[in-house]
């Protein structure tokens, strides 16, 4: 199975345009003879990097206002915006994994989330993970997510889950996706480099598995003229906001395929779904390494709302 890992920029902060470049993004992996793409994290409409870059307090109004930019911006699953991708999804016969920040119109219709959606070759929505725990100024603009989207799904490529850039730092969060037999392990972010990377590396040693790591690739000029405090938020035309570092490990450990740094385009590779499950028989990190009457593992997968409607 051929698997393509996007390391091509969004038109940033444009949802309907960055949906569309989304769509020949697909065409062009299936043309490349893939069953599977996977974007990064929040790649719908762009990772809102100037939380890291305005300064509390003093940034406060600025970040108002590029909020409310991307807020306008977002993904309302309940209104299908993702319906594009469903019907290239099935035209392809493509499994998709897609980052997106999504707004839910059916409660608040105001808090975001950092999601990612994981769609099988039919179109059928699957799953839609919330980023359990934003980092550090990312609580600015995120709310959490729960436990009930913890999932690894069957798909057409195999079994696939996700967790979204430093939840795969949570040794839980990771065990609850070996548990469930994982295939395919995507892990969109907006991190790169040498650590992030050796993380990857480990966690295809840990959960032996496929582990697909993604940020989106992303320069100073590929942020559009309009965006409010432009020329603040990039002051050098030249500078690399994001290398991308796409990159696929294969089960039990060794790079397989990139990183692809400084680079746009498509990270393009051959894997062996069937090999995961069959890297196992040596650690088996939720079987017969683990040690139940010594370690167990609770996962609470209610849907947490803050209002129920009688």
């Amino acid at each position: 199975m051929k698997i393509a890992v996007v390391q091509k920029p969004p038109v940033y902060m444009d949802k309907a345009a960055s949906i569309e470049r989304a769509v020949a993004l697909m065409e062009e992996a299936a043309t490349g003879g893939c069953g599977m793409i996977v974007f990064p994290e929040t790649w719908l409409p762009g990772y809102p990097t100037f939380v890291w870059r305005l300064p509390p307090g003093a940034g406060m109004k600025k970040t108002d206002e590029l909020f409310a930019l991307s807020q306008a911006n977002s993904v309302d699953l309940g209104k299908d915006d993702l319906a594009p991708v469903k019907a290239a999804a099935r035209e392809h016969s493509m499994v998709v994994v897609m980052g997106h920040q999504e707004v839910d119109g059916a409660v608040s219709g105001s808090t975001l989330f950092n999601s990612v959606a994981i769609i099988d070759a039919d179109g059928t929505l699957l799953n839609n993970h919330r980023k359990l725990m934003p980092t550090n100024p990312e609580r600015m603009i995120w709310g959490f997510g729960d436990g009930s989207t913890l999932r690894v799904v069957e798909t057409a490529v195999g079994r696939v889950g996700a967790l979204l850039c430093w939840e795969n730092y949570m040794p839980l969060a990771r065990f609850a996706l070996y548990a469930q037999n994982i295939d395919i392990y995507v892990a969109p972010t907006w991190d790169s480099g040498d650590t992030w990377l050796a993380t990857m590396q480990h966690v295809a040693r840990e959960g032996g598995c496929w582990v697909v790591g993604c940020a989106t690739s992303l320069e100073a000029g590929d942020v559009p003229a309009t965006l409010p405090y432009r020329d603040e938020l990039f002051a050098d035309p030249e500078e690399w906001v994001n290398p991308g570092d796409a990159v696929v490990y294969k089960p039990f450990g060794g790079l397989h395929a990139g990183p692809m740094r400084k680079e746009k385009g498509l990270l393009i590779a051959d894997i062996d779904v069937e090999a995961a499950p069959a890297s196992r028989r040596k650690f088996d990190v939720s079987g017969h390494y683990a040690r139940p009457d010594v370690f167990t593992l609770h996962v609470n997968r209610a849907k947490q709302s803050p209002i129920a409607f009688a």
